[in-house]
């Protein structure tokens, strides 16, 4: 029986065979290359070997002098052939290997006649990685080039590389196929080298201020910590439903709880919301808690840690993004919200303290009032659609409404604004900070609040965690705490209009 399934198994896997290599699925320069793959493994060539030389990488050669011929190293470098030209008995070509470029000369009275023409010239291709030996020159021109003896394939391409002048515009196919972005424009893998650079450095700031990274939980039993729709998995052994984190707020204020003054995380928060030039699904944020601080102090730290981030990335305080200039010179601006309203809208909130009536203040002056919206969330929409898309140079705005703050303090003698800064850069929201409740009790009813909102339908309402109130039970400090968007952050540093520039792999639409 094992036998016939082992037969079974072995005509399927013929089938899928032929579904590989069928011209119907092949352009002819595919064809041809799986044509050279074939001629290769007749003359006993692995054209994908597990293991090839290589003594350093191309970018380590480009400090180093050619030696007189007898007495050059031999070496050995491998990359991706990216650029080739046959000139009869010579041929020039050039390797990438991720790190840099160079050019290599391959001669056929070096490397023998026969491999030359027969190996070299009917079964290497762009798009190729080889293996090469040889020493180091310069050529008439003074450019220098690895003069090759010996040369062995390390993987061979079966697609063909895209066109060295027009490269992969198409952003869906950019998007879809980023390994094929990758290869064809240089300048989007030096992107995502400045977004590891802009990581980098954050760590750097906060490391050396006395904060400490930790990690928490990315699946947790209750989602929290921001308005947003999670996203729901199930763990089958333990029969419970789970969450991806929408946030990591709550459990690194549990570590505060715990005892550490400072911590901070990096990593990816997950909403079930929808996907426009800043928002992706999944995406990267920074959450850092400081003891003994409140938000103007967070402020005072956040300031501090961008300006010389982007002193660092860049070289200067201000950056071209979208044909304008951002100054990011301190000190930054800093405006309460009622003020920007007012600026922008000739409205005063203050003078309109309940829903109804600033719905009505709105309507009066032509703007559209979600019916029965509370009061922070009209608040809000005022600060979407009037304030934020104006903002160009780092603005923090500061004093919002409780309604719409769930873990920030109230504002000394007012029951209806907390704590609470937002930093807006080109008109995008970059960070949102808080003066952290402390109050075992005033994070309970903030909880009872939402869970009732919950119960009328808004499905981005935050779920009751006892849990996390009875930490507060133990003693929190007074800690002030702050979240920001690495994403957007990096799409500003390195001037790019989408989101999904700046992910490797974002979220896209199922292919059809």
């Amino acid at each position: 029986m094992t036998k016939v399934a082992d037969q079974g198994s072995a005509c399927v896997v013929a089938q899928d065979l032929d579904r590989f290599i069928d011209p119907a699925r092949r352009n002819d320069q595919e064809l041809a290359r799986l044509a050279k793959i074939n001629t290769l493994r007749e003359q006993g060539i692995d054209p994908y070997p597990p293991r090839v030389k290589r003594s350093q990488p191309i970018v380590a050669l480009k400090g180093m002098e050619p030696q007189e011929e007898g007495d050059a190293p031999l070496l050995s470098i491998v990359g991706r052939l990216v650029r080739l030209r046959n000139l009869g008995r010579i041929s020039f070509a050039a390797l990438d290997d991720g790190t840099a470029t160079i050019q290599i000369m391959v001669r056929s009275d070096r490397v023998g006649k026969d491999w030359y023409q027969d190996f070299w010239q009917k079964l290497i291709d762009l798009g190729d990685f080889l293996a090469v030996q040889g020493t180091l020159t310069r050529t008439r021109t003074g450019e220098l080039t690895v003069d090759a003896t010996a040369i062995q394939i390390a993987s061979k391409s079966l697609q063909p590389l895209p066109d060295k002048w027009h490269g992969v515009q198409d952003p869906e196919v950019r998007y879809r196929r980023r390994y094929v972005d990758l290869i064809a424009n240089p300048e989007i893998r030096d992107l995502f080298r400045t977004r590891a650079k802009i990581l980098r450095q954050i760590r750097t700031y906060l490391d050396e201020n006395g904060f400490l990274e930790v990690e928490t939980p990315i699946l947790q039993p209750i989602y929290g910590g921001a308005a947003a729709k999670p996203f729901v998995t199930h763990h089958n052994q333990l029969h419970q439903d789970l969450y991806l984190r929408i946030s990591f707020e709550l459990y690194l204020k549990r570590l505060i709880v715990g005892g550490y003054d400072k911590v901070y995380e990096i990593g990816r928060d997950f909403r079930n919301e929808g996907v426009s030039f800043k928002h992706n699904p999944e995406f990267t944020q920074i959450e850092f808690y400081e003891a003994y601080a409140d938000y103007t102090q967070v402020m005072d730290r956040l300031e501090a840690m961008l300006s010389s981030l982007v002193q660092h990335v860049t070289g200067g305080d201000t950056i071209s993004y979208q044909d304008s200039q951002i100054s990011f010179a301190t000190p930054w601006q800093r405006m309460t919200l009622r003020d920007a309203i007012g600026m922008a809208t000739e409205l005063d909130i203050e003078e309109h303290q309940t829903a109804e009536e600033l719905g009505e203040a709105m309507r009066q002056v032509g703007i559209e009032a979600e019916p029965n919206a509370l009061w922070g969330k009209l608040v809000d929409s005022l600060l979407s659609r009037y304030v934020e898309p104006n903002v160009q140079d780092p603005l923090f705005l500061v004093e919002y409404p409780r309604e719409i703050s769930p873990f920030a303090k109230s504002v000394p003698g007012s029951d209806h604004l907390v704590e609470r800064f937002e930093l807006f850069v080109a008109g995008m929201e970059l960070a949102n900070a808080f003066t952290e409740i402390n109050d075992p009790r005033d994070q309970y009813e903030r909880f009872l609040g939402e869970v009732f909102r919950a119960s009328q339908g808004d499905d981005e309402a935050q779920q009751m965690d006892d849990d996390f109130v009875e930490s507060l039970e133990w003693g929190m400090p007074p800690t002030g705490g702050c979240g920001m968007g690495i994403d957007r952050l990096v799409m500003l540093l390195t001037d790019k209009s989408t989101i999904r520039e700046v992910i490797p792999f974002p979220h896209l639409r199922e292919y059809r």
